[in-house]
């Protein structure tokens, strides 16, 4: 199975910056065997989508609501997935959590197979 760690997660100020990284790790894990996302949820909302990956990273998929704020990379080398967070504002706090799926490309949660724990993003303003 797959093992997946998230760090980078903080307090930050209305504006500022943060990046997750996401490290994975497994008996039979192949970075290219693997479409990736980060996923978020807030108190009282719904888990969302934040942004997916294709296995090569040539593909990628936004929510609207951090589109021209936020970039989802990877290094497959190092087994890392990347969050950059930029102009961050109080509706991005949530607990972001690292997903892994056998598609090449996934936009649902339904469709990823393995999960980080999550860690926690607050924003103040």
């Amino acid at each position: 199975q797959v093992q997946l760690v998230e760090s980078g997660g903080g307090l930050v100020q209305a504006g500022g910056s943060l990046r997750l990284s996401c490290a994975a790790s497994g008996r039979t894990f192949s970075s290219y065997d693997y479409a990736m996302a980060w996923f978020r949820q807030a108190p009282g909302k719904e888990r969302e989508l934040v942004a997916a990956i294709s296995t090569t990273g040539g593909i990628t998929f936004y929510a609207d609501s951090v589109k021209g704020r936020f970039a989802i990379s990877r290094d497959n080398a190092k087994n890392t997935v990347y969050l950059q967070m930029n102009s961050l504002t109080p509706e991005d706090t949530a607990v972001y959590s690292c997903a892994a799926s056998v598609r090449r490309l996934a936009r649902s949660a339904g469709e990823y197979d393995y999960w980080g724990q999550g860690t926690q993003v607050t924003v103040s303003s």
